[in-house]
């Protein structure tokens, strides 16, 4: 399978293990906690809604080209969880599907731009 051929569902896969590493990470950089605190720390960013708002901070940054991935993947038809919103289920997952595309086509430096404009964990910092 090439990397056009790649399904949005895949690359939200990769995506969403791509970006709640990094979650992870920045937080525990910043905070020593138990792991149940962090955890829940965690979970506000890769939740849906987290990941949602992330999308509506990193969009006025997007190439065309990454518009066009993340409408890609918004677009995909799968199951909604119960607990999240459609729409900001579906915009998380044209998000995912961007992380996962950048990631699996070796743009670790878009990549890592891209992460750096979501401000994981900055409100502890304060």
């Amino acid at each position: 399978m090439t990397e056009k051929n790649w399904p949005p569902l895949l690359l939200a896969y990769i995506g969403d293990a791509v970006y709640e590493l990094y979650v992870r990470q920045k937080i525990c950089k910043l905070q020593l906690l138990p792991v149940r605190q962090l955890h829940k720390k965690v979970i506000q960013y890769v939740r849906a809604e987290g990941q949602d708002e992330a999308l509506r901070l990193i969009e006025p940054f997007l190439t065309p080209e990454e518009a066009r991935i993340v409408r890609h993947g918004r677009n995909t038809k799968n199951r909604v969880p119960r607990n999240a919103q459609m729409s900001a289920y579906r915009r998380a997952t044209g998000f995912e599907t961007l992380l996962g595309w950048l990631y699996l086509t070796n743009q670790t430096r878009r990549l890592e731009e891209i992460l750096a404009l979501i401000k994981v964990g900055e409100e502890e910092k304060k």
